[in-house]
């Protein structure tokens, strides 16, 4: 077991595409819990979109980043010393507790994960991940049988959950992910009614041709320029979810606004941001459904697993580049 405490800081703020350069490792003792602390070794680390706005100067829903702080992000670890008595040595907890080997923390700042569940699905399908995804289909989407659900980086941790939840309320589910492989896999394993692949189709013509009587929810992660095509394909009363926005994440500048978003008004449609952070106190009620439904093989996901502490950088990099399939983790 490593005994030196490995940490990832922040060395500078990005300009464009986040870059390994960016970050910079340091080495230090393990800190020392104090009264009603817990130290954590943490063992995986997850990795999100939205990562990439923590780390900018700009308002956020995070205070952001500073110059010389611990990257900040959710992880698995274990319990090796505590001075609470919620929280014994060996207990496998799950929390935002940066890139770093170990952790201090207070039992508010931290949950015990869900006995017989993997590392990997707490930090994925029984984690934020797919607590984003019931919520904000659920709650923002409003989901009722025979709509037509379109989802942007569909093939994503999250818009995959999306879709299934989707398909189990009974809708028609449209994917739209870049490449053959992750469509593939929308259709033939998700089991998504079809998908588009924006690298090689025309998504405009494609939603044309696949929900001619327009779409009842879109349910963002990209953003502009695709969440522009879809505000051109809503049907009546459409709800517009924005969950994320990826396509903008490595842009020296903002994209421009939608061209298209008068259509809200000529289709009495709504367009709405979601945060998952609001819905954290429901977080049993979903974890009990998607158990259910999991277990029933109604809902299926893909983690991709890169190995080192040493490669924390590198591993965010993949989701703006698309090299990572399903939910980007880490096992330090």
């Amino acid at each position: 077991m490593n005994t030196d405490n490995r940490q990832w800081l922040l060395k500078r703020r990005p300009i464009g595409r986040v870059k390994e350069s960016d970050f910079e490792l340091a080495i230090s003792e393990p800190p020392q819990p104090q009264s009603e602390e817990i130290l954590i070794r943490n063992t995986w680390l997850a990795f999100d979109p939205a990562m990439r706005g923590w780390i900018d100067d700009k308002p956020n829903y995070f205070p952001p980043v500073e110059i010389g702080e611990v990257m900040r992000g959710m992880t698995v670890g274990e319990v090796v010393h505590s001075n609470n008595n919620e929280y014994k040595k060996g207990d496998i907890v799950t929390g935002m507790l940066g890139w770093q080997d170990y952790a201090i923390s207070n039992s508010e700042q931290i949950r015990k994960t869900i006995p017989n569940i993997t590392p990997e699905a707490s930090l994925s399908i029984f984690g934020i991940t797919g607590l984003t995804a019931y919520f904000g289909l659920l709650e923002k989407g409003q989901p009722q049988e025979g709509d037509v659900i379109v989802i942007s980086g569909a093939a994503g941790a999250t818009g995959s959950v999306v879709g299934q939840i989707a398909k189990i309320m009974g809708c028609r589910v449209i994917g739209i992910a870049g490449g053959e492989k992750k469509c593939e896999w929308l259709v033939n394993t998700a089991g998504f009614d079809a998908a588009i692949d924006y690298k090689n189709e025309n998504v405009d013509q494609r939603l044309k041709e696949l929900c001619p009587q327009g779409l009842n929810i879109f349910y963002d992660n990209v953003g502009w320029p695709i969440l522009d095509i879809a505000l051109s394909h809503i049907a009546m009363g459409a709800r517009i979810v924005i969950c994320g926005s990826i396509a903008r994440y490595s842009s020296k500048e903002l994209p421009s606004g939608p061209k298209n978003y008068i259509n809200l008004v000529n289709k009495r449609a709504r367009m709405e941001g979601f945060l998952i952070l609001d819905y954290l106190a429901r977080a049993p009620e979903a974890v009990m459904r998607l158990c259910e439904w999991q277990s029933k093989g109604l809902i299926q996901w893909e983690t991709d697993i890169q190995q080192g502490f040493e490669n924390a950088p590198k591993s965010l990099l993949r989701l703006y580049t698309g090299e990572n399939f399903g939910k980007q983790l880490l096992r330090i």
